[in-house]
């Protein structure tokens, strides 16, 4: 399994369209972490680049989030990737929570950038 997080600094990054970077963890059957390795974010809207198309080609599945737009919610679905919103902190704790199974998705969308890739 892989997991994917729109990250800045080693944090997830507050908005998936606009990160430094994408941590991509590997995960084992036993639920741990294997692997770690950064994927550069392409300029723009993380929506509207390839960014979705290569992390699917990957193989990642789901996408731990901070906060992102409807439009980028459809087009990780429509690739097959899960998302759950509303992660903050170090990219590997977040992971590991979920691991846990003690993260929820928040069920907030940013609607800020709901219709394009303007700044808020």
């Amino acid at each position: 399994m892989k997991i994917a997080l729109p990250s800045n600094k080693g944090d997830v990054d507050a908005h998936f369209g606009h990160c430094e970077y994408f941590t991509v963890f590997t995960v084992n059957e036993n639920r741990e972490i294997i692997n770690e390795e950064k994927v550069i974010s392409p300029a723009g809207c993380g929506c509207k680049s390839n960014i979705v198309h290569t992390l699917s080609q990957m193989g990642v599945g789901i996408m731990l989030a901070g906060n992102m737009g409807d439009g980028a919610v459809n087009v990780l679905g429509s690739q097959g990737i899960k998302v759950l919103r509303g992660c903050s902190g170090n990219v590997k704790t977040v992971v590991e929570q979920w691991l846990a199974g003690s993260l929820d998705d928040s069920g907030e969308s940013c609607h800020a950038h709901e219709h394009g890739c303007q700044e808020a």
